[in-house]
């Protein structure tokens, strides 16, 4: 069995995968909330949560760039080590791009984002909520695909679990939930 992540990679790829599991969902009911106080609510959330996710995912791209990552399972078929590699980079691209697209698309509305209240990122372009609709329309998208990186990423860890059990999964588990 190869080697494991450490633990501060364990640390951002669990930190991280508990706000995305958080922050689609929660897109998904605002946008087909009633006007009121809790879709504004939710709104507000989603944005810092948002902001967290861009935050951390900042930091563990250094931090992947600075340390590395263990070599794949030796048991993965080359196939499977490329489709890896792919739906992983291309999950971490999203992961950064979708909150700044919204962070564009709040300035061109003309809204400050806010980060759960300790400060706010506010306008940075001329207001224009034409523009900014059509930017939110990206986003919107972005999080779809986001949503679909993320699951085809939890399949394949569970089919290296439950099926291959090949160790793959142990690799990011925390030790005290038997990873390595």
């Amino acid at each position: 069995m190869a080697a494991g992540y450490s633990t501060t990679a364990k640390f951002f790829h669990w930190t991280v995968a508990f706000l995305v599991l958080t922050i689609v969902p929660m897109g998904l009911l605002m946008v087909r909330m009633p006007d009121g106080s809790l879709k504004d609510n939710f709104f507000y959330l989603h944005k810092s949560v948002g902001a967290l996710v861009l935050f951390l995912m900042t930091l563990r791209l250094i931090y992947r760039f600075a340390k590395g990552a263990p070599p794949p399972e030796a048991s993965l078929q080359r196939w499977e080590v490329l489709a890896s590699e792919t739906v992983h980079w291309t999950l971490y691209a999203m992961l950064l791009a979708t909150p700044l697209v919204a962070l564009l698309a709040y300035s061109f509305y003309g809204q400050p984002a806010p980060f759960f209240g300790i400060f706010e990122i506010g306008p940075f372009t001329s207001k224009n909520e034409h523009l900014s609709e059509q930017i939110f329309y990206v986003h919107t998208w972005m999080g779809w695909t986001v949503g679909a990186l993320f699951s085809m990423h939890i399949a394949a860890a569970l089919r290296h679990y439950f099926i291959r059990r090949d160790g793959v999964l142990q690799r990011m588990l925390p030790r005290g939930m038997g990873g390595n």
